[in-house]
């Protein structure tokens, strides 16, 4: 299928509304079931409820970050293959997406308050990714997405032992993300040097700091 390439002012509106549905509470609809719809709600105490709590809002965030990647990504990359890959990532991003708002609510708490700053921040990450080549575009979704899968295997240990709905989607989210970093190295994706890998695990450590709690 052949797209009509959007003028500025259009993708500009379309970079606007994606933004908004991922920064906004309530505004992302998931495709899949969430992995967590047939269990039961845990029994937790205060400090257990809280410290799950500020673990999925660092998930959330995550993947907050993963819309606006794969959104800058899509907006710059030269391959229409890429930009299509990118778009199939997002989606699956974005049943990610809800699914931790959804167990934030069940929690009692709520997303990040630091999500658009962030959003704005992998977006530019991205973009810039997408003009320094496929390769190298691709490159950067797979050591992201490795880098998220070691961080969501810390939460599984970390997660209070009695909240399996949490643990029930963070399992679903390694397996997806995992898959994702797969297709982008099958893809051609370029190791990225340890530099640029020592930045975006910087990054990643200052996100998880700022959000468990704010």
């Amino acid at each position: 299928m052949i797209r009509t390439p959007l003028n500025f002012l259009d993708n500009a509106l379309v970079q606007f509304d994606q933004a908004l549905r991922t920064c906004v509470p309530g505004s992302t609809l998931s495709q899949r079931l969430s992995p967590a719809s047939s269990l039961d709600q845990p029994e937790l105490s205060e400090t257990e409820r809280q410290h799950a709590a500020g673990l999925m809002r660092i998930n959330h965030t995550g993947e907050v970050c993963a819309q606006a990647l794969y959104a800058g990504q899509a907006s710059t990359a030269k391959l229409e293959q890429v930009r299509e890959s990118m778009d199939e990532a997002a989606a699956e991003e974005r049943d990610h997406l809800a699914w931790c708002e959804t167990r934030l609510s069940e929690l009692q708490s709520r997303p990040s308050l630091l999500n658009p700053i962030w959003y704005a921040m992998s977006f530019g990450l991205g973009a810039a990714a997408g003009l320094a080549g496929d390769k190298w575009s691709l490159g950067f979704v797979a050591e992201t997405e490795k880098q998220v899968c070691e961080h969501l295997e810390a939460h599984l240990d970390q997660l209070p032992e009695g909240d399996h709905r949490s643990k029930a989607v963070l399992t679903q989210m390694i397996q997806d993300e995992r898959h994702h970093g797969e297709k982008a190295t099958q893809a051609g994706g370029a190791p990225l040097p340890l530099p640029v890998r020592q930045a975006m695990l910087g990054m990643s450590q200052i996100m998880k700091l700022t959000t468990y709690r704010v």
